[in-house]
């Protein structure tokens, strides 16, 4: 028996125990994590640079793909070096700051998922009241609530789950430290704050859920009574990525953290843990590039001339993202 005064590092989840997967398994999170760091590094490019996507839904959408950066590289990094180098250890301060910034990152993403929900119904269904409710101090608001929230409630459960006496070992069956698994390791009737705070924390989610799903019915209803077959077009183009991505989101991070215990199983439990937590930031920019037309316009201005000009002047305040640009 233990206890967390004596726990100087936790041990990790391995994805093989042989040296031929262990490497398979580096490469796989490599290719991963470069694709996931081009994908989100050119579209926060493109945004920055390019006038023309300098409005409210861009803005948001660069604040994602900078959460999505900041996602995977809490979690993926670590996990290659402890594949590549066969350790399992992560330390007791090096777990609490993993466990601290993947929640921060998560829920400001989540936050920020909804706020983007409202932005395309006040586009879509209120358009004449758009430059009003979404002008450049009203977006910067909403944006820094996001990801101040998110800091919050990352504050609120690290501290709340480390101050846990843990007197049940250091293993975690995880690849990553995340609560769940750390009140495992609890000895103490103390974790059933915790746990409290985990079900206000699935109240609110099903709050945004709920939000998130109206504004799209509302946004569905107003598409379709749309007359022209080209403003469809264009309306869909702009609402199917964020809904795809909110989907994959929300459908992965639900599934693993609510499945039936009947569900459960090793393999089933790292699989859909890679999902939520790795997959989305890499496909993510995918996504958006693939239906939002403005957006591959920009990408292909920048990729086949313009990419020299367009580094440039992401160092230059004339050309970059200024928050007097949002209209």
């Amino acid at each position: 028996m233990t206890n967390s005064s004596s726990i100087t590092q936790f041990l990790l989840l391995a994805f093989a125990d042989r040296r031929e997967l262990q490497l398979l398994h580096f490469w796989l999170f490599l290719g991963i994590y470069l694709a996931a760091l081009l994908g989100n590094g050119l579209i926060i490019t493109t945004i920055a640079c390019d006038h023309h996507l300098h409005t409210p839904m861009y803005f948001f959408l660069l604040n994602l793909s900078l959460l999505d950066l900041g996602s995977i590289s809490t979690i993926v990094p670590k996990s290659m070096a402890n594949s590549l180098w066969e350790n399992r250890a992560i330390s007791y301060l090096g777990c609490a700051a993993q466990l601290f910034l993947f929640v921060f990152i998560i829920s400001a993403e989540y936050f920020l998922l909804t706020i983007m929900a409202y932005d395309r119904y006040v586009a879509i269904c209120k358009p004449l009241h758009y430059g009003t409710l979404l002008g450049s101090r009203a977006c910067v608001h909403m944006a820094a609530a996001a990801w101040g929230t998110g800091f919050l409630y990352a504050v609120l459960h690290t501290a709340n789950t480390f101050s846990l006496p843990l007197c049940q070992g250091n293993v975690l069956d995880q690849f990553f430290c995340e609560i769940p698994q750390i009140l495992k390791l609890s000895c103490s009737h103390s974790y059933l704050r915790e746990l409290g705070l985990l079900v206000v924390s699935v109240y609110l989610a099903s709050g945004c859920f709920v939000f998130i799903v109206v504004s799209y019915v509302q946004i569905f209803r107003a598409v379709l009574r749309i007359p022209s077959e080209q403003g469809r077009h264009k309306a869909f183009s702009t609402c199917l990525p964020h809904l795809a991505v909110v989907s994959l989101f929300v459908s992965t991070g639900f599934f693993a953290h609510l499945k039936p215990p009947s569900m459960s199983s090793p393999s089933l439990d790292l699989v859909v843990s890679v999902l939520y937590s790795v997959v989305p930031p890499a496909v993510n920019p995918l996504i958006y590039s693939m239906r939002n037309q403005e957006l591959k316009d920009a990408l292909r201005k920048m990729m086949t001339g313009s990419f020299p000009a367009a580094i440039k002047g992401l160092f230059s305040s004339a050309h970059c993202f200024t928050l007097s640009d949002l209209s």
